[in-house]
C-alpha cells in the first residue's frame, strides 16, 4: 500500500518565511524534503530585482536573533543589499499625551533595535538560497486536503488535486489558518480582537529618523515603521500598520488618498510632517491564537500554524524563525543520536523549549493591548504613570528592550 507514491522524509507544508527558514536550515542534512506550497513566487518575480521594484505592505521587525539565523543560512547580506532599514530609537506614546516611553539602542550598547524589511524581500533571499538546495524538492501548487497513516508510521499526505506524497514527518508552518492543524486534530485557544489591521507604505515631509513611531489610539495602536527605498536619501519612507475597529478600517481603505493622507498625519500628530504619497492600503482582520499541542504523532507545528499575535510589536514573525530555528537544532541533535525523526522525545524536546517562551510573548501582548485598550479614567491614569515610571528606570526598560530585540 502506498509504495507508488513519492516518498520524503520531511514535509514543509507552508512556504512562506518561517517555512522556507526551516528548509534553509535542514541544508547538509541527509534527508529528502519537501517544502509544499500553494503558490510559491515565480522564478523571476521572486529575484530581488523583481521584489525591489515595488512595495510590500507586509514588512517584519527582525530583531537581532532572527538576523542570525537568516545570516546562517547565507541569505541576510543580499537582503540588506536590496533594501531595508535598521531602527535606532522607537518612541511610544498614548493618544492624552499623558504617558510616553522611549527605547535607544545607544542605551543598550547596540547598533540597532531590530531591522525593518519587506516579506516580499526576505522571501525572495530564500527562495534564491533554496532553488540550488540539493536535499530539497518544492512542490506548487499545493494544498493540504487530506491526513492519512501509512505504513510503517508514515504519514499520507493528499492535496487538493489528488497528487499524494508519504512522509515520516509533517511540520505544518502553513500560517494560522492552517490546514495542516485542522487536518490534524490539534485544537487551539482563539479569540477576536475585535480589530482590523490596515497596512500601506507612505512617504512624509520629514524624516522617519531611524525610529519606529507608535501611537496608541483609543481604537488601538498606529505604528510608523522606517524603510529605506532607492534614491530616498533623506529616509522619508514609512510602512503603516492602524490597528482600529473594523468599520473604521474599512472607511480608511476606502477613503480617497488626499483625504486618508490628511486623516494619517493627525493621527500620528504630524511628528512626521504632512503625508505626501502612500501606496496600495489592504486591511485584515485580528486574532490571537495557540495550539493546546504542537506535536501530535508525526506532526509538528511551527510560527502562526502554532501561535498568532497582535501585530503591535512586530514579534510574530520572529517567534516562527525561533521555534524553526530551534526544531531544525533539535533535528540535527535526535539524528545524531540516532533516533528517527519523528521520535517523540526529539519533537517534545521541541515543543518544551519553544511554548513557554511563545506563551510569555502572547500574554504580554495581550496584557498591552488590554492596558492601551483600557477607557477608564483610572485604569488609563495608571498606564500612563506606569509608562513614565519604566521610562525613567532604566534598568528595567534595557532589560525589557533586550528582551523584545533578542540580544
Amino acid at each position: 500500500m502506498n509504495g507508488g507514491v513519492e516518498k520524503f522524509d520531511l514535509v514543509i507544508a507552508g512556504g512562506g518565511i518561517v517555512g522556507a527558514t526551516l528548509a534553509c536550515l535542514l541544508d547538509g542534512v541527509e534527508l529528502r524534503v519537501g517544502l509544499v506550497e500553494r503558490r510559491l513566487p515565480d522564478e523571476g518575480e521572486s529575484a530581488f530585482r523583481g521584489a525591489e521594484l515595488r512595495f510590500d505592505p507586509r514588512v517584519s521587525a527582525l530583531n537581532e536573533s532572527s538576523r542570525r539565523v537568516l545570516d546562517d543560512v547565507g541569505v541576510w547580506s543580499g537582503v540588506r543589499a536590496v533594501r531595508c532599514c535598521d531602527y535606532r530609537e522607537m518612541r511610544v506614546w498614548d493618544a492624552e499625551g499623558t504617558g510616553s516611553i522611549h527605547f535607544s539602542a545607544a542605551a543598550l550598547g547596540v547598533e540597532s533595535l531590530g531591522t525593518i524589511v519587506e516579506n516580499s524581500i526576505v522571501l525572495a533571499g530564500l527562495y534564491e538560497r533554496l532553488r540550488g538546495q540539493g536535499n530539497l524538492r518544492l512542490v506548487s501548487p499545493f494544498t493540504c486536503a487530506a491526513l492519512e497513516p501509512g505504513n510503517g508510521g508514515e504519514l499520507v499526505l493528499t492535496g487538493e488535486s489528488g497528487e499524494q506524497f508519504r512522509t515520516d514527518l509533517l511540520v505544518g508552518a502553513d500560517g494560522g489558518n492552517s490546514a495542516v492543524r485542522r487536518l490534524a486534530g490539534i485544537s487551539s485557544r482563539e479569540w477576536d480582537y475585535g480589530q482590523a489591521a490596515l497596512v500601506t507604505t507612505v512617504r512624509t515631509a520629514r524624516s522617519h529618523e531611524h525610529t519606529a513611531w507608535q501611537r496608541f489610539l483609543e481604537t488601538g495602536p498606529l505604528a510608523f515603521l522606517p524603510l529605506a527605498a532607492a534614491g530616498d536619501s533623506e529616509f522619508r519612507h514609512s510602512s503603516i500598520v492602524w490597528s482600529t475597529q473594523p468599520d473604521e478600517a474599512e472607511e480608511l481603505v476606502q477613503m480617497p488618498d488626499e483625504r486618508f493622507r490628511t486623516r494619517l498625519a493627525a493621527a500620528i500628530e504630524g511628528r512626521l510632517g504632512e503625508v505626501e504619497w502612500s501606496d496600495r492600503r489592504l486591511c485584515f482582520p485580528l486574532r490571537q491564537r495557540h495550539a493546546d499541542s504542537y506535536v501530535e504523532d508525526n506532526i509538528v507545528l511551527a510560527g502562526d500554524a502554532a501561535h498568532t499575535i497582535h501585530p503591535l510589536a512586530g514579534q510574530g514573525v520572529n517567534l516562527g524563525i525561533r521555534d524553526v530555528a530551534v526544531l531544525a537544532e533539535e533535528l540535527r541533535a535526535g539524528l545524531a543520536a540516532g533516533r528517527r525523526l519523528n521520535d517523540p522525545v526529539v519533537l517534545g524536546r521541541y515543543e518544551r523549549r519553544r511554548k513557554g517562551d511563545n506563551l510569555g510573548m502572547m500574554w504580554t501582548m495581550e496584557g498591552l493591548h488590554r492596558l492601551f485598550g483600557a477607557q477608564p479614567l483610572p485604569l488609563r491614569w495608571l498606564r500612563n504613570t506606569g509608562l513614565n515610571l519604566v521610562d525613567r528606570a532604566a534598568p528595567l526598560k534595557n532589560f525589557l528592550a533586550r528582551r523584545a530585540i533578542g540580544a
